[in-house]
């Protein structure tokens, strides 16, 4: 079977393609419908209608159909970029058999590209952005358009980039589409540039299809403008009494760059820069200038400053065309104000010892009124009310003076403060502080630190430490405090101890001797003499109780502490057992009678009066005799039926002898005495205000006067030497003792 296109004449036999063992191909423009382009015929075709040919394959019965003779015709427009190339294949058969008479040819028909397709930007619009003043040829972007044709066949993909609008500043590379800077150009002139781009296929043959697009260009600031300042010169004005910190005025320079390249720092050149400050709003980019040091307008009026602004950020590339710095000058003018009066200094310190007497100078305060009318001030204490007590001011010219007299030891420094007042304007003030320090004097002898309980056994031996002791001083000590130890002048050749000074502020106490006996001497009392290192040195007696403890090895407190409180009372062991035994007793009796009480019922009123008077009373006691007030309250004895009349007193040498021949007969059946009693029976039982109870009644009197009478010397005129005392050798065992003291002193006296 052969084969053959329609645009050759030339007959390719079948047996060819069985030699190479290959499809044969075959183009066929896109654009082809309804075109007869390939023959086929079988060497067995007698052209008598036996034979038949069918088409198999891709598009074999709708996009390529085959007629009885062999011609293959194509149908529809074909598009290369939707399916490139078909496989097909063609048989002869025999129309009363239906079978092939030759085996089946198999071929590939590939579709010839046409431009058919434009270009297309797929990728804008564009933006880009290059940095203002940049050289000429610096890359800014590249655009890149695409062609739906065959770039392998023909020039139907082949591209050619051209510019249509951005010249003189730009350029585009024809091939690759690189946008390139034509020449330098300046953000602050324009900012941003719009370009046209076109891309034609067909290497812009005619008949060639193009697209356009369209690319932003910004250009990118740099800093390569300098700041500068809108005026060359300032006016501004400020208030003496403005505070540090007060806002003075503000300057403001234009950069015509941004952003950060816009960013700059002011300055203040020359001497004022320790009055005057200026910081940098990073907001608005202004000088905001400040106050740094009060002005006054009496010293100066007038202030000229030179402001000076630098960019922060400098590009190194454009030092060359100048410095990227300005500078201004600003004119500050003082305005006057009345102002309060200023101290010579903010603070005082001041010493004063506190030895010094009520009155005693301190210190001065000074303070002026700086205006020029210079007014008089007035000083007084404000704050510290309660130092007013202790400290005064002159208002007149600010003496500070002490009140009462000052004590380290109770408050070392004292702060006031101190105001100063314009006379003729109260309003105007200014305040000051004053620091008093009260200056130490060695007016406290040192002491000990505690109170020490100190024991020593009996058995204790010589040498001995009983008690370690130290001092402690209220005053101050420059050099720190030293003290010395030793015993008092008093108590050295005599005493049983001794003081050991260990020169570190403490001593030892040692025992002296050995032995010591509770019974000879329960306690002792060690006076121990304290020297401080003070100017002038001062020294104090401090007794240490040392309490004699039985003890074998070591000292029991706690015994010794019950023994020396028994010492105290004046009760030996055994007694105090006593003591408690008895108060063990009548407690035990109070609550017995109490219990009794409640059990037993009362009984009527009268029948207790009867018991009340069933008393036995007697009455033994001699006394002092009448005179004797200061034992008995004679009172109550002094009644109507019974006055005795005060006689005076007699010598005791002429009424000694005949006092005691009285008292022998003078006694209990007295007829004196039976009258007396009977007369206070009676006035008990008759009285209705009598208590209705058991009572104890005790009566001090001894009748019309005592026998015995007094024994006291001290009304008596004349001396022991001139009296005889034998007599009272006969008066009995009672005066026995008596007797025997006056007798020895007699002898003696002889």
């Amino acid at each position: 079977m052969t084969l053959w296109a329609k645009d050759r004449e030339k007959v390719i036999p079948l047996k060819h393609f069985r030699e190479c063992d290959q499809l044969r191909i075959f183009q066929l423009c896109n654009s082809s419908e309804f075109k007869h382009f390939l023959k086929l015929k079988s060497d067995l075709d007698k052209q008598d209608g036996n034979l038949k040919y069918i088409l198999t394959g891709e598009g074999a019965g709708s996009i390529f159909i085959i007629e009885n003779n062999g011609k293959i015709y194509v149908t529809q427009k074909l598009d290369r970029e939707k399916k490139p190339f078909y496989t097909l294949r063609a048989q002869a058969i025999n129309r009363s058999t239906q079978l092939p008479v030759e085996p089946a040819l198999e071929f590939v028909i590939k579709v010839r590209d046409v431009n058919d397709h434009e270009p297309q930007f797929l990728d804008g619009p564009y933006v880009a952005t290059v940095p203002e003043m940049s050289p000429e040829g610096t890359s800014v972007t590249q655009v890149t358009a695409t062609d739906g044709d065959d770039p392998s066949y023909g020039n139907s993909a082949r591209l050619l980039y051209s510019l249509i609008q951005g010249q003189p500043y730009f350029s585009v590379e024809p091939k690759t589409g690189v946008i390139r800077m034509a020449s330098q150009m300046d953000r602050e002139t324009k900012d941003q540039y719009l370009v046209i781009i076109q891309a034609k296929d067909m290497v812009g043959q005619a008949g060639a299809f193009s697209a356009t697009a369209t690319v932003t260009i910004n250009l990118s600031d740099i800093n390569d403008n300098p700041p500068k300042f809108q005026q060359r010169l300032y006016y501004m004005s400020v208030s003496e009494e403005a505070p540090v910190g007060t806002t003075v005025g503000k300057v403001f320079a234009e950069d015509s760059d941004i952003g950060e390249n816009a960013a700059m720092n002011y300055f203040i050149e020359g001497d004022s820069s320790d009055v005057f400050g200026i910081i940098t709003n990073n907001e608005t980019q202004e000088g905001i200038i400040l106050l740094k040091k009060r002005v006054d307008y009496e010293s100066k009026r007038r202030y000229s400053i030179r402001a000076k602004v630098v960019n922060r950020y400098i590009d190194d590339r454009f030092l060359k065309e100048g410095p990227f710095e300005d500078t201004t000058i600003v004119k500050i003018n003082v305005e006057d104000a009345d102002e309060p009066p200023v101290f010579t200094f903010e603070n005082y310190v001041m010493e004063i010892a506190e030895a010094a007497v009520s009155g005693s100078l301190v210190g001065v305060v000074t303070a002026r009124d700086p205006d020029n009318d210079d007014c008089p001030v007035r000083y007084s204490i404000v704050r510290g009310m309660h130092l007013k007590r202790l400290f005064s001011i002159n208002e007149h010219n600010g003496t500070i003076i002490t009140t009462k007299p000052l004590d380290r030891e109770i408050a070392s420094w004292h702060n006031i403060t101190v105001t100063a007042t314009e006379t003729r304007n109260p309003e105007k003030f200014s305040e000051a502080n004053v620091y008093i320090q009260v200056l130490n004097v060695n007016d406290h002898a040192p002491e000990f630190p505690k109170y020490y309980e100190t024991f020593v056994c009996e058995n204790a031996v010589s040498g001995q430490l009983i008690q370690s002791i130290s001092a402690v001083d209220q005053d101050d000590s420059a050099e720190g405090h030293h003290f010395y130890f030793s015993l008092a002048q008093d108590a050295t050749n005599n005493s049983r101890f001794t003081v050991k000074d260990n020169q570190d502020n403490t001593a030892g106490i040692f025992t002296a001797k050995s032995g010591f006996r509770r019974q000879e001497q329960f306690s002792f009392y060690l006076p121990i003499l304290i020297l401080d290192n003070g100017t002038p040195p001062l020294t104090s007696t401090n007794t240490l109780t040392i309490t004699v403890c039985d003890c074998d090895t070591e000292v029991n407190t706690f015994y010794c502490r019950y023994g020396a409180f028994m010492y105290a009372m004046g009760l030996s062991t055994e007694a105090l057992v006593a003591v408690l035994a008895c108060i063990l007793t009548l407690l035990v009796f109070f609550l017995a009678v109490v219990a009794i009480r409640q059990q037993r019922k009362k009984s009527p009123f009268s029948e207790k009066m009867e018991e009340f008077r069933e008393n036995i009373v007697r009455y033994d006691d001699e006394g002092g005799g009448e005179e004797d007030t200061e034992a008995f309250d004679i009172s109550a004895l002094r009644t109507h039926t019974v006055m005795r009349t005060h006689k005076p007193r007699k010598k005791v040498t002429t009424e000694i002898h005949s006092l005691y021949r009285q008292s022998l007969q003078v006694g209990p059946d007295s007829a004196i005495f039976r009258q007396f009693i009977s007369e206070k029976l009676e006035e008990a039982n008759t009285d209705p205000s009598a208590p209705p109870y058991d009572s104890l009644q005790t009566y001090a009197f001894e009748g019309t006067g005592s026998l015995a009478g007094s024994l006291s010397s001290l009304g008596s005129n004349m001396s022991d030497m001139d009296q005889s005392y034998d007599y009272l050798a006969d008066w009995g065992p009672q005066f026995k003792k008596l007797a025997g003291m006056y007798t020895s002193h007699r002898s003696v006296g002889d």
